[in-house]
This record gives C-alpha cells, structure tokens and sequence, in this order.
C-alpha cells in the first residue's frame, strides 16, 4: 500500500514533470478548510480518538453507505437506531466493525475512499500493507496503539495537518457551547462555527412547528410574525458570529429562489405557521428565505453557501429507522438560471457580497453556473462535493467550468468531510488534480509556468481564505 509520488499526476512524460513541479509548490501549503462537518466536541474536549472503528467507519457516510449498498445492515457496523429499539442487535465490538469493514475493502477499488484512506493510513499511521481479511487485526492494532499516543489527540492532529483554520456546520438551535469551550480553552488553532438554519427554515423539516418555538425562546422573539422571525434570525447569525462564523450554509432540496413583496411573505409564513401549506408553498418560502439571508448577509457579512440538487434521505426506512445523513442523499438534475434569478435579480450585482453555489448535477457546470459566475459580482462556484469529489471529477470541474467562469470566480477547494482523518488526503488530491489540468495548459502553451505556479497556490489555498473570510 506505498503511495506513489506520481499519483494522480498526468502519464504523459512532459506534462507530469510540469506537474511535477507545479505540485512541488503547493504540496506543503497550510490547509484551509472552509466549510465541513468534523465535531467541534473533538477540539474542545482534546481526547484521543476511541478506536480506529469509531474513527475511520461509523462517522463516514461514504464507508457505510458503499457497505450497506452490499447488503451489511447499520447495526452491524456499530450504528443504532435513533429510538434504541433493536439495541442488543448492535455491533458493540470495534474489532469486530473493523473486520467486517477490511473484508469488504474490495468494494472501494477505484473509488476515493480507497484513495483518502490509504492516504491517511500510510502517512498518519506508517501502514504499507493493504487492508483486508488476512490484515484487518495487525492494521487495527497498529492503529489503536497509536491513537493512545497525545500525538493523536485531535489538537496535535489539527497541527500535524496544518490546517490554518478550519469551519464546522451547527444547526440553529446550537448553543454552541464546544465552541465556547474552545475559545475558552486558550488553545491556538482556529475552529470556528457555520450558521446552518434549515430546521427553522424548511417548513417540511421533522419537528419544524417545536423548533420555531426554540427559536423564539433563544432570541427572545415573537416568531409568529414575519417580522419577528426574521429579527430571531439575525440575531441568531450575530450569536454565531460572535463565535467565528464567517458563513450560513443552506441544505434545500432545490436552488429555487424567490423575491416577493412584503405582504406576500406575511400571508405565506402565515400558512407555514398553520401548517396548511403545501409542497410548492414549502418550496416556495425556503426560496424566500434564501434571499431573505443574502439581504441579511449585506448587513452582517456571512457568506452565504446554496447546496442544492441532492434529493436527501431517499430512503425513508434508513430515515425513519437512523435519521438523517445516513448515506441516502442522491443526486438529481437542478435549474439554476430560473431558480437563482431572483436572489441575484435582488443582490447579484452587489460586489461585497459572496454567495457560493454548489452543485450534485455535473450538466449544469458548463451551461448555467460558470456563466453565471462569470457575469455577476456577487456569485462564485464552490468545488465538486459528495460524489463530485473523485479526481475525474474534479478534473471535469475545471474543465467545464475555466471556459467562462475562470479560476478566479471560484473558490478554491473543501473538503466537506465528517471524516478528520481524511482531511489532508482531500486537500492532497485536489492539489494534485489542479496541477494536473494547470500542468496540461502549460504543455499546450496556453498558459506560462509561473502563471500556472501561481493559479496553483490560489487555489489550494488563497482563494478559500479569501472567499470565506478566514
């Protein structure tokens, strides 16, 4: 399981030494990741990691989803149910998840999660055999004797990983209070939070009613009016900002879009609060708030972040069994020319403004998010994420996308992760990918090699800084 210098980097001979060298400059560049899903508890509370099972399979949504696709239930990975039935059918044994995990690694052959988890355990845990059946108890005993070690303490990792800053992803109704325990702590690394408001702002979201009534208790509004709400809401962005938040982050279903007048929200967040609305109402009012948070970003300064086009939780057993972010968000085909077009109609123009779309749906790239990114001041592109994140994806990315929107209307690369572990093996495969398509302008004498060095460092690191405000 050595890892190849020449990973990832063109076969051609000519092209691979220009990456080479391009790569070369990068390489050891500070990591910013701007916007992810790893515990802040880890940060706060400095413990080390329990056992490489808890570590590398069950927070991994990427491991579990591929395994249950073949057939191997949650349980036996160590996952219980979100009502504790079936307890004693739960795997309690990391040795045993682990076993279970190793002899299915055949099941990852080509994908990247073979290449972040070789990543990691090479250069993290010194392991060159490849994980399987016959290896699984020498691996986890490599592995979990040095997670004793201070070492491996999740503070000496955010060190040994030089990340620079990095941003975690809390809901509405957080406290908060790891945050405030890092702060506190005296520590030096840069954590900070992410204002994610989907649960007071998606009518169809599981216990919406009892979270607006949270809302209102925590700011000390009415949320029953419109204006009201919309108070509860900035405050709640000024309690996140407090604790380093630089941006919102909005999970919809669509990238839908909406601009109405002042009476209309009142009358439509009056039937959201009736609860007699339907499905294009509850469309409708998370498109309204979109905008509703890009107005508030002109006044506060968050970035917002769009991450539409992924139909979540398709799978209601696992939903209604797990809840959510249990490997079933699927990817389905977005608009965004229609749906963006009142939200930018309203705050496109605004240069001081970032609002960062993402997208599942490749096809959109080329005809609809590069040009638009490429015309209005306030929008940028965020890296592939989720199935977009695969080195030929990433490669597509560029490809579909400098044509019209440039590098520079970008914003570099995150890692989106709940996985710690795999962070700088993210950030080494998106480095390594950008060389490769910089290093191929060069060869065909469409870009200069300086110019390229330079795009290089941009993108691994100065444009995420920058876009996000860290």
């Amino acid at each position: 399981m050595l890892l190849h210098d020449d990973r990832l980097l063109p076969a051609e001979p000519v092209t691979r030494g220009i990456a080479r060298r391009l790569y070369a400059g990068v390489r050891d560049l500070p990591i910013i990741s701007p916007h992810g899903h790893t515990d802040p508890r880890w940060f706060a509370e400095d413990k080390p990691f329990p056992d490489p099972a808890t570590l590398f399979v069950k927070p991994d949504h990427y491991i579990f989803r591929m395994l249950y696709s073949q057939g191997i239930r949650l349980e036996q990975l160590g996952i219980a149910r979100k009502d504790g039935q079936g307890a004693d059918t739960v795997e309690g044994d990391p040795r045993q998840i682990w076993k279970l995990f190793a002899s299915n690694w055949h099941l990852f052959r080509g994908t990247p999660t073979r290449l972040w988890f070789e990543h990691a355990a090479f250069s993290i845990f010194g392991i060159t055999e490849r994980l399987s059946a016959e290896s699984a108890d020498r691996i986890y005993d490599r592995i979990a004797e040095q997670l004793e070690q201070d070492a491996m303490r999740p503070r000496a990792l955010f060190e040994r990983f030089r990340i620079e800053a990095i941003a975690t992803t809390e809901g509405a109704l957080d406290p908060l209070t790891w945050h405030d325990m890092i702060r506190e702590s005296g520590w030096g690394g840069k954590v900070v939070t992410a204002y994610r408001p989907d649960s007071v702002v998606d009518p169809e979201f599981e216990g919406f009613k009892d979270n607006l009534t949270q809302f209102g208790e925590l700011t000390g509004e009415d949320v029953t009016s419109w204006n009201g709400y919309l108070e509860a809401h900035r405050k709640r962005r000024g309690y996140f900002i407090e604790r380093g938040a630089t941006s919102s982050d909005h999970g919809h279903a669509t990238a839908r879009t909406a601009n109405l007048t002042p009476a209309e929200c009142e009358k439509l967040f009056a039937k959201i609060l009736k609860g007699k609305f339907s499905a294009e109402d509850a469309d409708l009012f998370r498109g309204q708030m979109l905008t509703e948070m890009a107005k508030m970003s002109l006044d506060d300064g968050l970035v917002l972040q769009i991450h539409p086009g992924s139909y979540r939780n398709h799978n209601p057993y696992l939903f209604e069994q797990f809840g959510r972010d249990m490997g079933a968000d699927i990817p389905r085909g977005m608009d965004y020319v229609s749906a963006l077009k009142p939200l930018l109609d309203a705050v496109g123009n605004e240069p001081n403004l970032t609002v960062i779309a993402f997208t599942l749906d490749e096809t959109s790239y080329s005809r609809e998010l590069a040009p638009l990114a490429g015309h209005y001041p306030a929008l940028k592109l965020g890296p592939g994420w989720w199935f977009l994140d695969a080195p030929e994806a990433m490669l597509r990315f560029r490809e579909l996308t400098t044509e019209t929107a440039g590098f520079y209307n970008t914003v570099g690369f995150n890692d989106d992760t709940r996985a710690y572990l795999s962070i700088p093996a993210r950030h080494d495969v998106a480095r390594r990918m950008d060389c490769h398509y910089l290093a191929k302008l060069v060869a065909e004498h469409r870009l200069d090699e300086d110019e390229a060095a330079e795009v290089a460092h941009d993108l691994a690191y100065r444009l995420a800084k920058e876009a996000y405000r860290l």
